[in-house]
C-alpha cells in the first residue's frame, strides 16, 4: 500500500489502467525530481518566475498522485514567488517539500519496480 502517493485518481480518470498508472508514475519519476533540483537553484538565486515556473509544472502531478501535502507546499511556494518574499521564508517548505518527493520517489520506483 502506498503511502506517499495515491492512485485513485489516477484509476479514476484511466477506468482501472495500469498501463496508464504505469506512465504516470515514469513521468513522475523522470520530471519531478529534476524540477525540484531546478526549483531549488531558482530559490538559491531569488529567481522568483524560474521557481514559479517549476512548481507550476510540477503541481499537477502532485494533484494526480493524491500528494496533497506536496501539493500544499507548491501553492505556497507559488504564493511566496508572487510576494517575491525572502529566502529564509521559504527554505524549511522547500526542504519539506524535496522529502516529500524523495520519498514518494523511492516508493514509486520500489511498487512499480522501476
Amino acid at each position: 500500500m502506498a503511502l506517499q502517493y495515491n492512485l485513485s485518481k489516477v484509476y479514476e480518470i484511466s477506468e482501472n489502467d495500469n498501463e496508464f498508472a504505469l506512465q504516470i508514475a515514469t513521468l513522475f519519476l523522470d520530471e519531478v525530481p529534476f524540477e525540484i533540483q531546478e526549483m531549488k537553484n531558482a530559490i538559491e538565486l531569488k529567481d522568483y518566475a524560474k521557481t514559479y515556473a517549476s512548481a507550476h509544472k510540477i503541481k499537477p502531478t502532485l494533484d494526480l498522485l493524491g500528494m496533497d501535502m506536496a501539493y500544499e507546499d507548491v501553492l505556497f511556494i507559488m504564493d511566496w514567488t508572487q510576494e517575491e518574499g525572502k529566502r529564509k521564508e521559504i527554505k524549511e517548505v522547500f526542504r519539506t517539500l524535496k522529502a516529500r518527493i524523495v520519498a514518494a520517489a523511492d516508493e514509486i520506483k520500489k511498487d512499480f519496480k522501476l
